[in-house]
């Protein structure tokens, strides 16, 4: 500013020239810690130096400091109200300044130089419009400009509250699909295990009866239980592989297919033999429907199915029991009765019915477990096919 003139006319020692150049300045250090604060001391100095020396508050870098540090108090300013005070004050005093100024006639004195004969406007009335102008978009850019800066940091606060709030649900939804994983494998092996088990169980008792009298029918037998502890084996491979981590299956690895309710006709004949006989229906409101049944849908009824069957093996007198499989347009079911009674000391761990609820819970289904008035057990499964009724 020096090389290019400007101060040239202020009679001021160099010192005084340059501290009142660094003033100004100084309070950038703590705008930001204390904005409001800071504001009215800047302005408080401003009007000081405009009054001792009015061209050392014209420079730039004096005009520029001001301006951020009334911009800060706008962004910063954590209480509005107070803020909207001070600046009240502020502009306030600003305004009474300039009207003293127009009134005893310094403020438009180093403004007005040889004035055009031809203007429209008289002097005396363009400088303090002038003046007046350069005022209201000093003040209204520095406030406009604090607003969108506090804006702009409340949205990028609230982005970040965002971002940490969807990695957080992220986390927990990946804790809980872990979980449910976790339960749907726990049901899976309870299912096989326990199925497998109890029929080659059946399978063995049968042949042990008939080993002497009937070699064939013991043989029969037998061919069952091979065939029983081969498929268990294979489902127990399918599931132990969703276990590894990191390890993707081998495209030629044989896993069994997932049942669906038309597996339970191969389930009820697996059942029904001399000590139980299982009869099977399947009930549709029109051809097909029972193959139009979602994969995962089917497969819970399959599962229900299942266990229900072990259970009447394993915890029940019943001589019969009877599988029925319902198909509509908006629900499929399945529902397995017997005419048995629960066997004295066979009571078990009631993992099989918490995973027959918790599967059906998980379609939005309905469960009814439980002893039928005229006597028997029932258990019934129904769940919506439609997304919308769940």
């Amino acid at each position: 500013m020096r090389a290019l003139g400007s101060p040239v006319e202020v009679d001021r020692p160099i010192w005084q020239q340059w501290l009142l150049t660094a003033i100004p300045a100084l309070f950038l250090l703590t705008r930001r810690r204390y904005p409001l604060l800071t504001a009215a001391a800047a302005s408080l100095a401003y009007w000081a130096i405009s009054s001792y020396e009015p061209l050392m508050a014209s420079l730039l870098s004096t005009q520029v400091s001001y301006f951020l540090v009334v911009l800060g108090g706008v962004a910063r300013a954590r209480n509005r109200r107070t803020m909207a005070g001070v600046y009240g004050v502020i502009l306030f005093a600003m305004f009474l300044w300039l009207v003293w100024g127009f009134a005893v006639g310094q403020a438009t004195t180093g403004m007005v130089g040889s004035p055009d004969p031809e203007a429209w406007i008289a002097p005396t009335i363009a400088a303090p419009v002038m003046l007046s102008i350069i005022n209201i978009l000093y003040f209204g850019g520095a406030v406009i400009g604090g607003r969108a800066a506090r804006r702009s940091a409340r949205q990028r606060a609230g982005l970040r509250t965002q971002t940490e709030t969807i990695r957080e649900q992220t986390g927990q939804l990946r804790e809980a699909a872990v979980v449910e994983e976790r339960l749907r494998i726990a049901r899976e092996l309870h299912d096989v295990v326990a199925h497998h088990v109890s029929g080659i169980g059946v399978q063995a008792a049968a042949a042990r009866r008939v080993l002497d009298k009937d070699p064939e029918a013991a043989k029969g037998a037998l061919l069952r239980i091979e065939g029983g502890s081969r498929d268990a084996v294979t489902q127990m491979r399918g599931l132990l592989g969703t276990l590894r981590d990191g390890e993707a299956p081998a495209p030629d690895t044989d896993h069994a297919p997932e049942p669906t309710p038309a597996d339970v006709v191969g389930l009820v004949a697996e059942r029904d033999g001399t000590a139980l006989t299982v009869t099977h229906e399947v009930v549709e409101d029109s051809p097909g429907d029972l193959d139009a049944v979602p994969t995962a849908i089917g497969h819970s009824l399959y599962r229900t199915a299942q266990e229900a069957l072990t259970n009447v093996v394993r915890h029940s007198s019943a001589q019969r029991a009877r599988v029925t499989v319902r198909v509509g347009d908006r629900h499929a079911e399945v529902e397995v009765t017997d005419d048995g009674r629960p066997l004295p000391g066979s009571s078990g761990s009631g993992m099989g019915q918490l995973g027959i609820r918790e599967r059906v819970s998980s379609h939005h289904g309905t469960v009814e477990i439980g002893p039928r008035p005229l006597g028997g057990y029932r258990v019934r499964a129904r769940i919506p096919l439609r997304s919308e009724e769940s």
